[in-house]
């Protein structure tokens, strides 16, 4: 059919020229233009046939769906905000490891598989297992440690390769967490820090805490925790070294265990810390830590510029710029502490 059109439209054009040497100007431009119209019409109907590609993301994180309800809602308004709304204009494909992050790996590549434009991810262990899976798809980072040491990137300002988004490291914080469980207990405190060996984020801020626990009079004792076998065996060791309190590194391990760490710290009479809000939730004493919901809708600010063209080794890494400091009362007084007045003053919320 296309073979016959073309030759029909050939000859007419060949006659037209024939008889349009004797004709005016003007004849012969609208005898040209009627013999084109056609074509024309015949093009833009078949490439108004052709579907709109929608751009697919992948959203990698190594915890659960269920855990991780309120980032992936942010990120979702984060979206919005911009234009995007799934499921119309973008599609979102969701890759949880459920606490085991040995899965990762295997996620990302399904996510590779899947020719996603963008892989979104939720802290270091998931972005580190999608840049193995990846070079070529952009891969955002919502909440990372931090991203030079882990050699996601080269640096800060100006990422190279196919990483980029926002940490939520901040010097300060391992300092300020240690400084709110002195002031919870005065009195040269034994800190019990859980942190896992296996796990990039955990083992650079067992590092990082030495020299400010030093410098606060803080006796710090390890507890090494691979496995969630290694729970009740690590709260032991605290109650045998006599420590004050408990302070948990940021880890997945961990982060998929909260009810059960702040069971065990509440059964063992240990104030405790963590970095997410989740953790007093689940009945921790003290969180404190970047807002992570606005570090995922935040992100979706990266998966934006990089749909419109922006390379993500050109985009600075960002870093947090909201905290949030959450007491539980009610865990502090049946552990029988006073919250002293000048952390419910600085407090964002107090669980009560």
């Amino acid at each position: 059919m296309d073979c016959r059109f073309n030759r029909c439209r050939d000859a007419f054009a060949a006659r037209s020229s024939r008889q349009g040497a004797a004709l005016p100007c003007k004849t012969r431009r609208a005898l040209l233009f009627s013999a084109t119209l056609p074509a024309l019409a015949w093009a833009c109907a078949i490439r108004a046939q052709e579907p709109v590609k929608v751009p697919r993301i992948g959203l990698l994180s190594p915890y659960s769906h269920a855990a991780t309800a309120a980032w992936r809602a942010a990120f979702l308004l984060g979206l919005g905000e911009l234009g995007w709304i799934d499921g119309k204009n973008i599609n979102v494909e969701y890759r949880y490891a459920e606490g085991d992050t040995d899965r990762l790996i295997e996620l990302a590549a399904d996510l590779v598989r899947l020719k996603v434009d963008i892989i979104v991810t939720s802290v270091t262990p998931d972005a580190l297992a999608a840049q193995r899976a990846t070079w070529a798809i952009p891969i955002v980072m919502a909440a990372s440690g931090d991203p030079v040491a882990t050699g996601l990137v080269k640096n800060l300002s100006r990422p190279g390769g196919n990483v980029t988004g926002l940490s939520q490291m901040n010097s300060q914080m391992v300092e300020k967490r240690l400084q709110l469980l002195k002031e919870m207990t005065p009195n040269d405190p034994v800190v019990a820090v859980l942190w896992n060996p296996k796990g990039a984020d955990s083992s650079q801020q067992w590092k990082e805490m030495q020299s400010p626990a030093r410098q606060l009079g803080i006796k710090l004792h390890s507890l090494e925790i691979s496995n969630s076998n290694d729970f009740d065996s690590a709260f032991e060791a605290a109650a045998s070294v006599q420590a004050h309190a408990i302070f948990i590194t940021p880890d997945p391990l961990f982060g998929t265990n909260l009810s059960r760490i702040s069971g065990l710290a509440l059964r063992n009479r240990l104030p405790s810390i963590f970095h997410v809000s989740a953790f007093t939730d689940a009945g921790g004493l003290l969180a404190y830590g970047p807002d992570r919901s606005d570090l995922f809708r935040r992100s979706a600010t990266y998966v934006d510029r990089i749909l419109k063209g922006a390379k993500p080794g050109d985009l600075p890494v960002e870093q947090p710029t909201k905290f949030e400091l959450v007491v539980n009362a009610k865990t502090a007084k049946t552990l029988g502490i006073k919250v002293p007045q000048s952390i419910l003053m600085r407090a964002s919320k107090v669980i009560e």
